[in-house]
């Protein structure tokens, strides 16, 4: 009697549908979206702090207690990048993403810890150049990940 429902199988209900991606796999999409819109918005922030602050006095408003988030985002965003990456390079085996990485973490790193960080204008491109590089690397890692599901 035991044979019999051994044998016995139930057929799929919804065969035309996809498997539901795994946890890990959304955790990793969805960590990579976090990291492109976060980058997106450094370089944003990089770009237009400084026409802000050159206004702010011509508008009448003073400027204090401003907190450097630089150094605070560049280690956020190493971590980020690094992780999504190394994780989504396990699923696609694909190297494009890290091109775009490693020279944006290498520009956002010096120009935040070292001499560069005076907030002059080169100090401004390079943020916003390492900003859109990670930017770009999330999102070509998101990229690479999707294709690599099919």
């Amino acid at each position: 009697m035991l044979y019999c429902f051994k044998s016995f199988r139930i057929p799929p209900l919804m065969s035309a549908v996809p498997p539901a991606m795994p946890p890990s796999q959304t955790a990793l999409r969805r960590a990579d979206r976090v990291g492109f819109a976060a980058s997106f918005l450094c370089a944003v922030h990089c770009a237009l702090l400084p026409v802000l602050l050159g206004l702010m006095p011509a508008l009448g408003l003073k400027i204090g207690g401003w907190i450097d988030f630089d150094q605070a985002f560049v280690v956020f965003a190493s971590l980020l990048g690094a992780t999504t990456l190394g994780l989504g390079y396990r699923r696609h085996r694909a190297f494009h993403a890290w091109v775009l990485l490693v020279p944006g973490l290498l520009l956002v790193w010096v120009a935040s810890f070292t001499a560069l960080h005076d907030h002059t204008t080169t100090h401004v491109v390079m943020m916003t150049v390492g900003g859109l590089a990670l930017a770009a690397a999330h999102l070509i890692n998101l990229r690479l990940t999707h294709a690599a599901r099919r």
